[in-house]
């Protein structure tokens, strides 16, 4: 399976301004500068990019983790949060901290656990990154009850 996005800048580092697309068109030329990703510019960047798609791997992984062991998750939420710093060799990724909130009403703690860290290692974007990656669970056992 092969997934394609693509990317177009015009201009100088500062002053430029590119566009990202997928093939799926989700994003379409969607709007990249150098103000959107080192200051707070309208617009995406690398970072957030890879922020989502490690979110949503992690959630799909998790998921399949704990339908390996017969649990079905109500819910899973999970935020990213990619660390970009400038090292003596450049700007690096070097920190995703992943942060889950996993609503599973009657389940073992123990295999939760296992099927949170099982995901975390076995995730095809975790592989990818050379960054640490950490991670935090909350879990939430009772079921959401309206008043």
């Amino acid at each position: 399976m092969v997934r394609k996005a693509s990317a177009v800048w015009n201009g100088s580092l500062k002053e430029g301004k590119g566009t990202i697309s997928t093939e799926s068109g989700v994003l379409s030329n969607s709007q990249y500068s150098f103000s959107t990703r080192f200051e707070n510019g309208k617009g995406t960047n690398p970072e957030e990019l890879i922020a989502a798609a490690h979110a949503g791997c992690y959630s799909m992984a998790l998921s399949a983790q704990l339908g390996n062991a017969g649990i079905t998750p109500q819910s899973l939420e999970t935020t990213a949060s990619v660390t970009l710093e400038k090292l003596d060799s450049g700007f690096t990724v070097t920190k995703v901290h992943l942060d889950l909130t996993a609503r599973i009403p009657g389940v073992d703690k123990a295999a939760f656990d296992k099927a949170a860290a099982d995901a975390k290692a076995g995730c095809p974007i975790s592989k990818l990154l050379k960054a640490e990656i950490t991670l935090t669970t909350t879990l939430l056992a009772e079921s959401a009850t309206s008043a």
